[in-house]
């Protein structure tokens, strides 16, 4: 079995690392597990533990479905929490311009589901996680945070392939390994 996501890379620009570095200052002191900038990117699909044996099909289905979708841009802009400001469990940035990432996963998702695999039945919000909160003390410094960066525009993002990752967990954190890559092409 293979931990297995599909996702789009994003090159951490300086904007990003800058905007990633406020948060963790502006928080320094909280509990929280921030990620890796270094291998930043936006989810498509979890698909969790995989057969390995899928991983050859799953590549041929991606192959496909990226063949006839073009390159295109988003923009990270503005932040904020999953759950609430009281209740806060993920600090996240937003995509802008995100409509070619909502085509691209229903692509996606419909390749999947057409290979009985499993797809997550709640929407689609394409997002860039900073940290993952596990617990916090000061929520006026977040709440300044987000209302520091609610609107800032952070990084325009090209988008040129989608990625096959295995998610491979340590006790330092996850490293993501691609099995393949998937130009997008016209």
């Amino acid at each position: 079995m293979k931990r297995l996501f599909i996702a789009v890379r994003i090159e951490a620009g300086t904007e990003l690392i800058t905007a990633a570095a406020a948060f963790k200052t502006g928080l320094g002191g909280e509990n929280i597990k921030w990620t890796d900038i270094t291998t930043s990117h936006i989810t498509i699909a979890f698909l969790g533990d995989t057969d390995e044996k899928l991983v050859k099909p799953l590549g041929l289905m991606l192959s496909e479905k990226s063949a006839g979708f073009g390159r295109f841009t988003f923009l990270l802009k503005g932040a904020g929490v999953f759950r609430n400001l009281k209740d806060p469990r993920v600090i996240w940035l937003g995509i802008e311009m995100q409509e070619e990432l909502v085509k691209l996963y229903n692509l996606i998702a419909g390749g999947l589901r057409e290979m009985d695999l499993p797809v997550e039945e709640r929407p689609f919000r394409p997002h860039l996680t900073l940290g993952r909160i596990k617990y916090l003390k000061n929520t006026d410094a977040l709440s300044n945070l987000l209302v520091k960066y609610r609107d800032k525009e952070i990084q325009r993002v090209e988008v040129d392939e989608i990625i096959l990752y295995e998610s491979i967990l340590m006790s330092s954190g996850p490293v993501y390994k691609p099995l393949g890559y998937f130009k997008l092409k016209r």
